[in-house]
């Protein structure tokens, strides 16, 4: 008798509410575990649900427990970091009968030094075609595409931005992969991720240190980001910036009374008064 899989290695779909998912991401396609479908999901994604960080600035929890997963970014209608969407997005992907396996990057943004591995993306495999895809509906810009595991040193087009993909060494001579992406600053070096497999315990772990460790950038200030198509809305603590594909940017300060209005019409992000208010009242907004 074959044992039994360890749930620990899956995502939980089985406790997924995958209906009113598809409803909030605005999907009404066939539930198969195709390529073409999964480029629909990962488009409908990207683009209905914000990246923000706002729970850890305000210092609650941050929990990646489907249920409340469900209460913030479906019922709620809020948004979430990487490993809130990449948890809830691979629920949804084992439902429909995807591989799914996550993956664990560094981000770089062209910086030097070891960063910490923490931030979450998703090795896919469809019922259609024979090779392993990305997706990466939690880094907040995009791209709204999945794409294949090949390197592509030749820049190539996701949803109309640019990006390119390298296979490089780490320090050790393990393999390691590097996304580099076209912006305002011209190419960067967006992370570097290796196949490694991740587990929704590593995910947690992960969790845990960007939610609540003062050396995370994510309980210093707010960090929220819209990515539709042919636009990028960025708010950096107070610095709101809009980028398009061709590498132009515009950029302005916000007065903090204006928080709340752009977090709703910029972000579709609706947040309590209070909420506001606390957000407005936490040490960031004085520095």
């Amino acid at each position: 008798m074959s044992k039994p899989a360890d749930a620990a290695y899956h995502w939980n779909g089985a406790a997924l509410d995958l209906d009113a998912y598809l409803t909030r991401i605005g999907y009404t396609g066939p539930r198969t575990p195709t390529l073409s479908v999964l480029r629909e999901l990962v488009a409908a994604h990207t683009t209905a649900v914000p990246f923000e960080n706002l729970e850890a600035v305000l210092g609650r929890p941050v929990s990646l427990d489907l249920e409340a997963l469900r209460d913030k970014l479906i019922r709620r209608r809020r948004g979430g970091y990487c490993y809130e969407n990449v948890t809830l997005f691979a629920a949804a992907l084992e439902r429909f009968g995807f591989g799914v396996t996550g993956l664990s990057g560094r981000v770089t943004m062209g910086s030097g030094g070891l960063r910490p591995a923490t931030h979450a993306l998703l090795r896919i495999t469809v019922s259609d075609d024979d090779r392993a895809w990305l997706a990466d509906v939690g880094f907040g810009a995009g791209p709204s595409e999945p794409y294949p595991l090949v390197e592509r040193p030749d820049e190539f087009l996701l949803g109309g931005w640019r990006f390119r993909l390298e296979r490089t060494r780490d320090e050790l001579g393990g393999d390691q992969w590097v996304l580099h992406q076209f912006a305002s600053a011209g190419w960067v070096d967006r992370y570097t991720f290796t196949l490694e497999p991740q587990y929704r315990i590593d995910y947690e772990v992960g969790n845990h240190f960007v939610s609540t460790s003062p050396r995370s950038p994510f309980t210093q200030r707010p960090y929220v980001q819209r990515f539709l198509p042919g636009v990028h809305h960025t708010l950096d603590g107070r610095t709101l910036t809009t980028e398009y594909p061709d590498g132009t940017s515009d950029s302005r300060e916000l007065d903090l009374t204006e928080l709340g209005k752009v977090l709703g019409e910029v972000f579709d992000i609706d947040i309590s008064e209070a909420d506001t208010e606390a957000l407005i009242a936490a040490p960031w907004a004085t520095r």
